[in-house]
């Protein structure tokens, strides 16, 4: 049996999920599904539309029903819905309501898993109540901490129905879900967030056609988020941070590339370049040289001997909270640096201070191991407990940015695509 590809049309616009489901069919998509956003902004009329414009393709509508069974499916199903989606964790009562709608309705049932405290016992109930399929779903939220579908669809194991994988699935991970066993891969962003949809479902279709040609490649959890980190801008991190993290006045920037790594924390007092330049030897490879002078710019720790230094040493970058001297020199080497001021003054090597203690430094705490990013935008601090979190939801905005990047290259406009009229206060 040939696995299904379903496309997650999890998107608020209407107009923009029938473009992009037109594409992802193009390319292979075998159900399109109408994602609980989809519904939630645009209501049945969603369903009514996707399965006028696709009458050959099964609509699914992810409705999350966890009341009301029958009621949900009946409104779904009457719009055009092939196959409904509960939540597997309503109670029995919903269940079996869902379960007489579908039957009386024609259409199929699909129990979502997400936050089920027993996966494995709740879908084998499920399977002997009557439920089609079972979604080893994965919530965003979960992914974002990763939490993986594919660890719940072993845990699901076989139940003699149908069983989907879903949650945040790329071409490698869709490969591995039908490798698995999944009889439904269910993929959204890596498909719906693509400036080509068409190109990003035929991908998938190939990979999961063929699960076994995809190589999957481990690495480090450091190594995942600086590789994710590679890809995104300091906005895209801040913007997933919620508009936090972002450090407050570095005027004086020179960043010939791009600047990520943990920090090695250093406190002086008064331009005192003692501990700012033994710090260097303090840091590793890749590692990012966070300075606080306690936001004092008129006599500056740091200088081009220094920085040089830090190059030689393949420290990622340094950001001063205070000023920097030498900076024609600075501005002639390949290593980032980020200060508040230029000032020609140098301080005295006392040796005051405190090297990887928790700073404040420009307007953000830094702690040693936190991670830092730093483009020409600027720079945020992502704290270290969340860093793989926040690299994952910087990634989203990241991949969103993406795709509306093509829709106006096509001819659409920002306020048009995002539809502020609409979703202004009244």
């Amino acid at each position: 049996m040939t696995t299904i590809l379903q496309t997650a049309l999890d998107l608020t616009e209407g107009k923009r999920a029938l473009q992009i489901a037109e594409e992802a069919v193009k390319g292979g998509t075998d159900w399109i599904e109408a994602g609980t956003p989809l519904v939630k902004s645009e209501g049945m009329n969603i369903i009514r539309s996707l399965k006028k414009a696709f009458p050959d393709k099964r609509i699914v509508a992810d409705l999350k029903t966890s009341d009301t069974g029958g009621l949900e499916v009946e409104m779904a199903a009457k719009a055009g819905a092939d196959v409904v989606c509960i939540l597997a964790s309503a109670d029995d009562a919903v269940i079996r309501d869902a379960l007489r709608g579908a039957s009386l309705y024609g259409v199929e049932l699909m129990a979502d898993m997400m936050n089920v405290k027993d996966p494995a016992a709740r879908a084998k109930e499920l399977a002997e109540m009557g439920v089609q399929i079972i979604n080893a779903h994965v919530g965003i939220d979960q992914q974002m901490e990763g939490k993986n579908p594919l660890d719940l669809l072993e845990e699901i194991g076989k139940l003699g129905v149908k069983v989907a994988a879903a949650g945040g699935l790329t071409k490698e991970t869709a490969a591995e879900a039908a490798e698995a066993g999944a009889d439904i891969v269910i993929v959204g962003a890596s498909i719906i967030k693509s400036a080509d949809a068409e190109k990003a479902a035929r991908e998938i279709r190939t990979a999961i056609d063929a699960p076994g040609a995809v190589k999957k490649r481990t690495i480090s959890r450091d190594e995942e988020i600086y590789s994710i980190l590679e890809e995104v801008s300091a906005p895209n991190v801040s913007d997933a941070m919620y508009r936090k993290g972002a450090m407050r006045g570095l005027s004086v920037r020179h960043v010939p590339k791009k600047m990520i790594g943990r920090a090695v924390t250093v406190q002086t007092l008064g331009g005192d370049w003692s501990k700012p330049v033994q710090a260097i030897d303090v840091c590793k490879k890749g590692e990012v040289l966070v300075i606080s002078n306690d936001e004092r710019c008129d006599i500056a720790p740091w200088g081009e001997l220094a920085t040089r230094s830090a190059l030689f040493r393949g420290i990622s970058g340094i950001v001063i909270d205070g000023a920097a001297r030498d900076w024609d020199d600075i501005i002639e080497l390949p290593i980032p640096v980020y200060a508040k001021a230029v000032q020609p003054n140098a301080g005295e090597p006392k040796g005051f201070g405190e090297i990887n203690t928790e700073i404040s430094c420009c307007g953000q705490t830094v702690r040693p191991g936190d991670w830092l990013i730093g483009d020409k935008s600027g720079v945020v601090v992502i704290p270290k407990e969340r860093a793989y979190e926040i690299a994952r939801r910087a990634a989203e905005v990241h991949r969103t940015e993406i795709r509306i990047r093509a829709e106006i290259e096509n001819g659409d406009t920002l306020g048009s695509l995002q539809q502020l009229l609409r979703w202004e206060k009244h």
